[in-house]
């Protein structure tokens, strides 16, 4: 506590990106950002080993097609779906894929779970579709997620849920309400890091750069065959849909391997990569086992500490792929931040908009669990030397 003491009683502090934290403290990689996140320097050693064979070449030839069939049936493998349900891709990232189920999943009404930045951002993309009726929205506060309801209202066909809200650090557990609604999951920060069950959702999408160490611009989604059939309903109707956010012109490229329009092969690439690497140690299993060790290790360490206390109070819905940490009002969560990064440990800042004072830590597979516990200790020393 005599950190906390001195900066009470008015003592100044030194400049934070003029404190040295020893080497011996110091992580293996520095890297915790919530995405882009830490990248491995296997997939970057396979980026450049795909540079003759693979980029800059056509996108509709069979090398590039391989490379896609390879995610495809390497998420399938990943998730352990049934062979009738597809992974579908498309250009731009999860926000592009909110539009494109205001297009193409959305039949008249939709029920969002609200719980931080991310979750609101597809209520109000929703909200503003003009051939969609006005979405319910059960909301709660920051740093909590709503209970999931056990039926769906009437009239509504898709029940929105977040897996991971990466603005708060919360988690949430995936159900399937009673009623014949399609469960539309955004799994941006979870897939590849978090548990979940197939016969629980229709629709589990996310981008390549949080759990999977990829770059963003593109879309992923796990389709069952119930979500299937609503995307050649909505294809095969009247409704008019701009060509770069049809669902079933989608389905219909994926099915072929291919993508619509042209897609960053870099981006593929890493994420072929990343799901082998996932596979080869054990699948989704290593992956979670990881995430959940990381968690512990930072969570652990919070509540042990007399100046930083976890954000999520609910310890069930404290998220093992980003975590929320508070800091005491005596210590500048900004200046943790720059002494950190002065030190290359970066992107432990938190959620501009969420605005606390507060660290946000990235646990995805990728990093390593004792590269959380070094930078715990980096925390502790960059305090004490603050005060």
């Amino acid at each position: 506590m005599e950190h906390l003491r001195a900066r009470k009683t008015g003592r100044v502090s030194v400049d934070p990106t003029s404190i040295v934290i020893p080497a011996d403290l110091l992580p293996h990689d520095g890297r915790f950002g919530c995405g882009p996140s830490k990248v491995r320097p296997e997939q970057v050693l396979a980026l450049a080993q795909s540079n003759q064979g693979l980029l800059g070449t056509s996108h509709r030839q069979p090398p590039v097609k391989h490379l896609v069939a390879s995610v495809r049936e390497g998420l399938k493998e990943l998730f352990s779906l049934r062979k009738d349900w597809e992974i579908v891709l498309g250009n731009g990232g999860s926000t592009m894929f909110w539009d494109v189920a205001t297009f193409g999943l959305i039949r008249n009404a939709s029920q969002h779970y609200v719980f931080g930045e991310f979750s609101q951002k597809f209520a109000d993309a929703a909200a503003a579709a003009p051939h969609l009726q006005s979405p319910v929205i059960e909301a709660s506060d920051p740093g909590t997620h709503p209970a999931i309801k056990e039926s769906v209202p009437e009239g509504v066909d898709v029940v929105a849920l977040t897996h991971n809200e990466t603005s708060t650090g919360v988690m949430m557990h995936l159900k399937r309400p009673d009623g014949d609604a399609l469960v539309v999951v955004d799994a941006t920060s979870a897939a590849g890091g978090l548990p979940w069950v197939p016969d629980e959702v229709d629709v589990y999408y996310f981008a390549p750069q949080k759990c999977f160490a990829g770059d963003g611009g593109l879309w992923l989604a796990a389709c069952s065959p119930a979500a299937v059939e609503r995307i050649r309903e909505i294809g095969h109707s009247n409704r008019w849909q701009p060509a770069s956010l049809n669902l079933m012109t989608a389905l219909d490229n994926s099915v072929a391997n291919q993508t619509y329009n042209t897609p960053a092969l870099g981006t593929l690439v890493l994420l072929n990569e990343q799901i082998g690497w996932m596979l080869s140690h054990g699948g989704l299993d290593f992956c979670i086992s990881r995430t959940r060790s990381s968690a512990s290790r930072l969570y652990g360490w919070a509540e042990r500490s007399d100046y930083a206390t976890p954000f999520v109070a609910d310890p069930m819905q404290r998220s093992t792929v980003v975590g929320t940490i508070d800091l005491d009002p005596s210590i500048s969560a900004n200046d943790v931040c720059a002494a950190l990064r002065a030190n290359h440990i970066v992107d432990t800042d938190s959620y501009r908009k969420l605005g606390r004072n507060q660290l946000r830590i990235g646990m995805f597979p990728a990093i390593e669990p004792d590269d959380i516990s070094a930078l715990t200790a980096c925390i502790d020393y960059v305090v004490g030397a603050l005060a």
